[in-house]
């Protein structure tokens, strides 16, 4: 896996220097059909409404598939099996500076429930659901490379 250069939002490009780097797991479910699977922001978190990939923070002492594991069942009630590291991702949000760690993920057993109050949809590119959060959009700029679309409807 490669990091990208950092992606500045909303803000000055050098924001990120001094800021502790939050390391986040994200997973890219894939169904068997193609379509892969984006979640709403819930309500009360900064970018409430915004569309993303499931995941979130690691805690110490873990792996990114770890949290990736923990974070999928806490969140969206699934079990994922094999997690492939795929890319990487660091994005300076006003907020904080975060490192997406995503990992494509076809296989997970488990009905879909959005456990804080956010929404799904299962998408193909371009998508459809919007706004997209600003972390999400170079991850389907590289499904778009992989498959030969276009990444927003």
């Amino acid at each position: 896996m490669q990091p990208s250069d950092v992606l500045v939002v909303d803000g000055d490009p050098g924001r990120a220097v001094d800021r502790p780097v939050v390391d986040v797991a994200v997973g890219v479910l894939i169904a068997p059909d193609g379509r892969f699977l984006l979640t709403s922001r819930p309500p009360g978190k900064v970018y409430a409404g915004h569309w993303e990939f499931p995941g979130g923070k690691l805690e110490p002492g873990e792996t990114v598939e770890q949290a990736l594991r923990r974070e999928l069942q806490e969140e969206i009630g699934v079990t994922i099996g094999s997690a492939q590291p795929w890319r990487e991702q660091l994005v300076d949000y006003p907020h904080a500076l975060v490192r997406l760690h995503f990992c494509k993920v076809f296989d997970w057993t488990g009905a879909l429930t959005m456990r804080e109050g956010q929404d799904f949809c299962w998408e193909r590119l371009p998508v459809q659901c919007s706004p997209v959060l600003p972390g999400t959009v170079p991850v389907l700029a590289w499904l778009a490379q992989e498959q030969g679309g276009s990444v927003l409807a």
